[in-house]
């Protein structure tokens, strides 16, 4: 336990601690996803089109309404491509080179070596696979290994139940709510904040690698073993929350 010279009791120091860089992804290869930077008039029409192919259900806790035409969703996803904060990433199925969904790194925190997962708008084809695990790894493995950050979070209505199933299906810890937080759509939200941070990477990191190998899935790509990021805390209440493809 670290003391100052008037005996109280103060965080561990950092030496040599330097402010991190902001992230500059063009392309992130998986084994069956890539991550690509949105950006582009392709990559727009392609995410536009992976709106539109949404459910309205699937809006319900993203402060936007469902788009309803092409133009609507080209406007969209132009208006996304063209932030810095957040960072808008492109989920691409290898194979096809489709457009499965989106999501960002986002309340960038150079400063402190922060960052936060956010705005994850995945199409109906990417919900429940491993192609959606394999993409959050990437782009986790992006903020720790090669932005070197220190704590990585993942926010969301106290009410999503799904969103928080994933946070720890993927790791994160729960770190409590946030009362009265936001007001999105005339409504209140509480939001619910979790966080992974690097000394918990490499065990996070192996938990991964160990349910992303071939032999954890069948012919038809079923998995065998659930994603346990931290053995020690359920998932989730419902293991069919979960089912990944």
């Amino acid at each position: 336990m670290q003391t100052n010279i008037y005996g109280q009791t103060v965080g561990r120091p950092l030496p040599g601690f330097t402010p991190g860089e902001k992230p500059e992804i063009s392309r992130i290869d998986g084994k069956w996803c890539s991550v690509v930077r949105l950006k582009g008039q392709e990559l727009t029409e392609k995410a536009a089109e992976c709106y539109l192919s949404m459910s309205p259900e699937d809006w319900t806790y993203l402060p936007l309404e469902p788009v309803e035409t092409m133009e609507q969703a080209l406007s969209l996803a132009g208006s996304m491509a063209a932030t810095e904060d957040p960072y808008q990433l492109a989920v691409l199925d290898r194979k096809s080179g489709e457009v499965l969904g989106t999501f960002s790194i986002m309340s960038l925190n150079p400063a402190d070596r922060s960052a936060e997962m956010g705005w994850v708008i995945y199409g109906p084809k990417l919900k429940h696979t491993r192609i959606a695990t394999e993409a959050q790894y990437l782009v986790m493995k992006y903020v720790f290994e090669e932005m070197g950050y220190r704590r990585y979070e993942w926010k969301c209505d106290s009410l999503n139940k799904p969103s928080a199933n994933a946070a720890r299906r993927l790791g994160f810890t729960s770190e409590g709510t946030f009362r009265n937080y936001v007001v999105y759509k005339g409504r209140n939200r509480d939001t619910s904040w979790f966080s992974i941070i690097d000394s918990e990477w490499p065990s996070v990191k192996a938990a991964f690698e160990r349910y992303l190998r071939d032999d954890n899935f069948d012919e038809n790509g079923i998995q065998k073993e659930p994603l346990r990021a931290r053995a020690f805390q359920r998932a989730c209440d419902d293991e069919s929350d979960f089912m990944t493809l």
